[in-house]
């Protein structure tokens, strides 16, 4: 364990405002070398996320899995399952890793997430299916199951939750969808509750951010509204930061709070600028606020370390008026959330597709 003159400040300040780094990103040499670890004791970092796209490249990219591969190979698995026994021991040594912060902060933090197979986000059943048999093949208590926010996702975060398993929602573009969201969440805590059940059930949703921007920024140049550049995202997830105070701080939340429930936290997703005008800690510095998460990749997380500005609760700040600039400009949110949701939807299927054929070639022994 590093000595406390190696905790990086900036990373401390903005675990001590309320928002807890978490790691964007996942290879197996991030746990086996000890990086995970250090960044544990020195970056301040309480958690992990891992997405399809984020698996792709480590397992199509790198070398990491060429061992693993070679001693599946022979074994009469499919792609599909391949891919699934790496991700999970991937999941576990992680879960590992992490299961002091989770001890430390009594469950608050410390998790790490693996998604359900993207091609499931409009099938609630089979969501159901495949969250369940992740949770027991994982074993570990801090783990987290992603499961999109969609229509069809909604009745599965409330099962899964009412059934006692830590849930990732992402996928979160619309304040709207994160409502429901809010709700599905409540609905599960509420049935565990009226059967006295434990309420030591943990939530977040994940509300993606810097696409936002990249579609509303387009828009705007179109109709000669540059000025308004990059001011989207951090409205609109200010705008979710607002409801998640409104729900979290209800009469209703209260009597669930009392009992020991926890908040379902915003998380911020997608935090990693795509344009190279904008600062590298934009979507950190400016969504700043109590009980929330931001899971940044690498080379935000290092740039947040190096240059951040934490200055308060900004991400609580009042959107308002940037979203009647936004409006009055011609943007309509509701189609830009729409946009994203379907584009990220099938970016997710897209990235697991290519992901199973490499890892099915890998398989058979063949260069990609």
């Amino acid at each position: 364990m590093s000595s406390t003159a190696n905790v990086n400040e900036r990373l401390a300040a903005l675990t001590a405002a309320g928002t807890s780094p978490w790691l964007d990103q996942m290879r197996r040499s991030l746990a086996t070398d000890g990086t995970l670890a250090q960044m544990v004791a020195e970056d301040s970092l309480r958690g992990l996320t891992s997405n399809p796209s984020i698996f792709e490249k480590a397992m199509l990219h790198s070398d990491d899995y060429d061992e693993a591969i070679a001693a599946l190979r022979g074994q009469g698995l499919t792609a599909d399952a391949a891919y699934e026994r790496m991700a999970i021991e991937d999941l576990q040594l992680a879960l590992d890793i992490f299961r002091p912060v989770w001890d430390a902060t009594d469950h608050k933090d410390g998790y790490c997430s693996l998604e359900v197979a993207p091609g499931l986000a409009h099938d609630t059943e089979a969501t159901m299916d495949q969250a369940r048999s992740l949770w027991a093949r994982v074993d570990r208590p801090n783990l987290m199951v992603k499961i999109p926010g969609t229509p069809e996702g909604l009745p599965a975060i409330e099962q899964m939750i009412y059934e006692g398993r830590n849930i990732n929602v992402t996928l979160l573009f619309s304040v709207s969808a994160y409502e429901h969201v809010t709700e599905a969440f409540i609905r599960g805590m509420e049935r565990r509750h009226a059967e006295g059940l434990s309420l030591d059930v943990h939530s977040v949703a994940s509300f993606f951010v810097s696409r936002v921007d990249t579609e509303v920024d387009k828009r705007l140049t179109a109709l000669g509204r540059e000025d308004l550049h990059g001011t989207a995202a951090l409205a609109n997830a200010r705008a979710a930061y607002q409801l998640f105070e409104r729900v979290f701080g209800s009469e209703r939340f209260a009597a669930l709070a009392a009992a020991g429930a926890p908040v379902q936290r915003p998380l911020w997703a997608s935090t990693g600028v795509k344009n190279p005008d904008y600062s590298p800690t934009l979507y950190v510095d400016q969504l700043v606020a109590p009980d929330t998460v931001n899971t940044m990749p690498m080379d935000t997380l290092r740039a947040t370390g190096e240059s951040a500005q934490i200055t308060g609760a900004t991400g609580a700040l009042d959107p308002s008026a940037a979203l009647d600039a936004l409006r009055e400009a011609g943007i309509d949110m509701d189609d830009v959330t729409d946009v994203l949701l379907a584009q990220g939807v099938t970016a997710f299927v897209d990235a697991f597709d290519a992901l199973i054929a490499g890892v099915g070639q890998a398989l058979a022994g063949e260069t990609a």
